[in-house]
């Protein structure tokens, strides 16, 4: 008697972990399909365009904080081309009373930057930015 109770003790416990398992599989068939589910409606979602209308007015509101970043950063560069380009002058006429070739070269070529900067603004004036 007591070795048939161990086998249906047996039994029952394996049908109750192929039970667990095939309910496990259940759930994860249905994981899966929620998730691709939900993956194409995302993408489809996303996919659809979206016609978006300005009010009228113009875009100048949106523009004029940008314009002005623009200016003050053209007219930054424009000073700091003016200070480059004074120092270096001094520089060159410092280098050319002591004939010290090596300073007027890289002075020089630091009037070219300071000259580059300074003009940017006229530069990019005509260029129409």
């Amino acid at each position: 008697m007591r070795r048939t109770e161990v086998i249906s003790e047996t039994m029952a416990a394996g049908t109750q972990a192929a039970g667990a398992k095939a309910g496990k599989g259940r759930l994860s068939g249905a994981k899966k399909a929620v998730t691709a589910f939900c993956g194409a409606a995302y993408f489809a979602v996303n996919a659809m365009p979206m016609t978006v209308l300005a009010a009228g007015g113009g875009t100048s509101a949106i523009t004029q904080p940008l314009d002005n970043l623009k200016t003050l950063v053209i007219a930054v560069i424009g000073a700091v081309g003016v200070i480059i380009l004074a120092k270096n002058v001094m520089e060159f006429a410092q280098a050319y009373q002591q004939q010290d070739s090596s300073t007027m070269n890289s002075a020089l070529k630091g009037i070219v930057a300071g000259v580059m900067m300074a003009g940017i603004s006229t530069v990019l004036t005509f260029l129409g930015f």
